[in-house]
């Protein structure tokens, strides 16, 4: 956790404070703390709706707490903790389409619903008898995690005490109505094709977000980018608690490469070469362009070990279709191409964090207020449980 003074240090303005110290990138300590007053404290995604088939169930890691995520045969998506709760050995280890009955336990062989109640209890009671009196069994169903689905992703509030998702998400789904329209979310689509991709990073999950909030580097890391997207079109997001990002003016990529995919029908046409990247906090970096969406959700794997993975999503049935196959498979890989860049400047801070001589570092106070505002973020929930209110502007 942080000091008092480190606190005040980084909760100064802009242009006096310091960022978060070298041991919350390095510390494995930090990071189970982290998880414990940050992560679970808030709507935190642990991957994809359709990571799963129905009637499978995939096993996922929070940096240590073993979860597990199951979709029964129509599809409803639930989040457990992956534990019997007989003798407490891991439920599943690997994904898997699960048996008719559901979930079997490894070592008794206790058999729970895809709803999670306690369906069997083999020999319980002896050789052959499978209730004992007195034992309940629906007060021993499977542990549930809180959990909500938006825009395919999968979030959880592991401690179970943050406001609604619904109420949560708001802010910035009102921001986005004014591109998208109210049902724009709805129409997002999503295929195996041209759509995913994954990145490993050794690198601690908070120095992709610091690199995403900003557009200060992309002339230096992104030239490419930066050709059509220029560092002079950017304007910079704070969405209080919810998130920080930017925006381009300038966003033109599918007029350079001849893109003619389906697009939001309520996207104004004078905001057609806008485009807004916010990270979602804590870890989802969203991008928003007229004709597809993106969500990396950056998944810690360790205090210096972070999975990206990318979801591109398209407008409608007949994006994802045949006809504009190609499309997608030019829209993934420009976006290869700018991830991929930005994954040596971030494993590079990992490793720059090692140095005694490096104590947090300064903020740019007109390119990284989004940067700052995400520091402040974390400080607020690593010195005190109970968050500070965010500025919102942008």
């Amino acid at each position: 956790m942080l000091t008092a003074t480190e606190f005040q240090a980084i909760n100064q303005p802009i242009d006096t404070a310091t960022g978060l110290p070298n041991r919350a990138y390095r510390s494995a300590d930090w990071a189970e703390a982290e998880r414990d007053n940050l992560l679970a404290m808030t709507w935190t995604c642990i991957g994809f709706v359709d990571d799963l088939e129905p009637g499978w169930a995939g096993p996922i890691d929070l940096l240590g707490v073993p979860l597990l995520q199951v979709r029964d045969s129509a599809g409803i998506s639930r989040v457990f903790h992956n534990v019997c709760r007989h003798r407490g050995i891991r439920l599943v280890t690997e994904k898997r389409k699960l048996a008719r009955g559901g979930i079997v336990c490894p070592y008794h062989n206790w058999g729970y619903g895809f709803d999670g109640c306690l369906k069997v209890t083999p020999h319980i009671g002896g050789p052959g008898k499978h209730e004992v009196a007195g034992f309940d069994k629906s007060e021993h169903g499977l542990a549930p995690v809180r959990s909500a689905l938006w825009m395919g992703m999968v979030f959880v509030n592991l401690a179970g005490q943050a406001q609604d998702f619904e109420s949560h998400i708001a802010p910035l789904e009102s921001r986005w109505s004014k591109f998208i329209g109210t049902d724009g979310i709805d129409s997002l689509r999503s295929s195996e094709d041209g759509c995913t991709l994954e990145l490993p990073m050794n690198a601690n999950w908070k120095l992709a977000v610091d690199n995403y909030l900003e557009s200060y580097h992309l002339p230096m890391v992104h030239p490419g980018l930066n050709s059509y997207s220029r560092l002079e079109d950017h304007y910079n997001i704070l969405e209080g608690d919810i998130g920080a990002g930017q925006g381009s003016l300038a966003f033109n990529y599918a007029n350079r490469e001849g893109l003619n995919l389906p697009a939001f029908s309520a996207w104004p046409q004078e905001l057609k070469s806008t485009a807004e990247y916010i990270a979602l906090y804590p870890n989802v970096l969203l991008g928003m362009q007229f004709d597809h969406v993106y969500a990396l959700m950056l998944q810690p794997l360790a205090h210096d070990k972070t999975l990206e993975r990318l979801r591109i999503f398209y407008v409608g049935d007949e994006a994802v279709g045949g006809s504009h196959s190609a499309e997608r498979h030019n829209v993934l890989e420009g976006w290869r191409e700018v991830f991929l860049e930005d994954v040596g400047v971030v494993e590079g801070m990992q490793v720059g964090r090692a140095s005694p001589s490096y104590s947090g570092g300064v903020f740019s106070p007109v390119m990284e207020t989004p940067t700052h505002h995400f520091h402040n973020w974390v400080a607020a929930r690593m010195y005190q449980p109970a968050a500070v209110k965010l500025s919102r502007v942008g």
